[in-house]
């Protein structure tokens, strides 16, 4: 017989971060914020080299004032909503916290812009255009609903 354990606080906000709908977010700024924020150098790709794992100087880079939604040990999750459309920016402490996001994440299926300690959801064109604000990779996840990719087997 197993006993019931309740959940810690902790992994109660992850997984409500990972079911809260991406594209339901909302912060009013449409003008770039005017602090002094570094900005990511160009790579010979023409994408800068990835943004620090700050929501505030991520949110920056991108002409958004991030509205910060939700604030826990394992990640930070702000939002943003322009004329150019609406994005989530979450940031971890470490790799580890963004890769079992983007494990679970998976579940759902999408694209997502990912960098080093972050990722940011958001439609495809929107992603695009961030990544040249803050660069990164564009990631395509697959849901579980999706088929299988076809699989070709070597000749024999």
């Amino acid at each position: 017989m197993t006993l019931y354990r309740p959940h810690p606080p902790r992994a109660v906000a992850l997984l409500a971060a990972l079911l809260l709908p991406a594209l339901l977010v909302g912060c009013s700024a449409d003008q770039p914020d005017t602090r002094n924020a570094a900005r990511p150098k160009p790579s010979t790709s023409g994408v800068p080299s990835p943004a620090p794992a700050n929501i505030e100087k991520i949110a920056s880079l991108t002409g958004c004032e991030a509205d910060i939604r939700m604030e826990a040990d394992e990640l930070r999750e702000g939002v943003c909503k322009t004329s150019r459309g609406n994005w989530i920016v979450t940031t971890f402490p470490a790799e580890k916290f963004k890769q079992t996001w983007l494990d679970t994440a998976s579940m759902y299926g999408g694209t997502y812009l990912v960098g080093p300690k972050w990722a940011i959801g958001a439609k495809p064109a929107v992603l695009k255009q961030l990544r040249t604000k803050v660069g990164g990779e564009l990631q395509q996840l697959r849901s579980i609903n999706d088929p299988a990719p076809a699989t070709s087997s070597p000749a024999t």
